[in-house]
């Protein structure tokens, strides 16, 4: 087993907790089942919210999802000019068999955009 890590985003509409909440675990949801991970092979989850996300900690959702015995730490993500609104980003170190090349990172939603290079 090797550690990597995997990444992922999605973009809600607006910033309303129970967006941010139901599109976190949609992508934490994505981000195990497309890697064949267990919650069990979760080392810790950075997640990122854009400055203008403020209603609820993406972490709650993993939370929820049963991520309960896993490290998580939420954090703003730099307030570029022109960067894309609303948008929510994770950083997942995991334990797996995977190759790095052999991951799939998973943008969702309108930050699937920002990963035009990635297969859908």
């Amino acid at each position: 087993m090797s550690i990597r890590a995997v990444r992922g985003a999605t973009q809600v509409d607006a910033d309303d907790r129970e967006q941010i909440l139901t599109a976190s675990a949609e992508l934490v949801t994505a981000v195990l089942g497309r890697n064949s991970l267990t919650a069990d092979d979760v080392i810790s989850i950075v997640f990122t919210a854009t400055p203008d996300l403020t209603a609820e900690f993406p972490a709650y959702a993993a939370r929820q999802l049963g991520l309960t015995d896993v490290p998580l730490l939420c954090a703003t993500e730099m307030a570029v000019p022109g960067s894309m609104p609303r948008v929510l980003r994770l950083l997942a170190h995991v334990d797996t068999q995977l190759a790095r090349a052999e991951l799939r990172h998973v943008y969702l939603r309108g930050a699937a955009a920002l990963r035009s290079d990635l297969p859908r």
